[in-house]
């Protein structure tokens, strides 16, 4: 599943780029004013509207093609996700956590390891000392 995993990752990958060429590749509409009067028509490969509708169909192919591979990647990451063995890292996440609380609350007292007290600052010792009786 990995595989052609990938391998529509990468076709949809190589379309995108190719559509990205095509459409900046085209003219405008304002160039087909220019191309009319022959301004370079009859020395191009497709000839005075070859290029236009060659190059529009190419990318109305690779289009098609970006638009298929992205709802193939869609139903694929569906899949995935909705098979019982697959959970995202935070359901993980989510479980390892709420499993430690049960964990350690049913551990033995004994194995539980206890903090020393802190000690007392001198102001507070001080002030916690008791105090020696008055003489009248």
């Amino acid at each position: 599943m990995q595989i052609v995993w990938n391998l529509v990752l990468a076709v949809q990958i190589i379309s995108a780029i190719a559509m990205i060429g095509l459409v900046l590749v085209q003219h405008g509409k304002g160039a087909d004013m220019g191309a009319s009067f022959g301004s370079g028509a009859s020395g191009s490969l497709f000839g005075a509207s070859g290029s236009a509708n060659f190059l529009s169909r190419m990318t109305s192919a690779c289009a098609t093609v970006f638009f298929a591979c992205t709802l193939a990647l869609a139903y694929f990451g569906h899949a995935a996700a909705t098979r019982p063995e697959s959970t995202s890292v935070f359901e993980r996440a989510g479980a390892a956590a709420a499993s430690a609380p049960a964990a350690s609350a049913s551990a033995p007292l004994a194995q539980i390891p206890t903090a020393p007290a802190p000690a007392a600052s001198p102001a507070q010792a001080a002030s916690e000392a008791p105090s020696a009786p008055q003489k009248p």
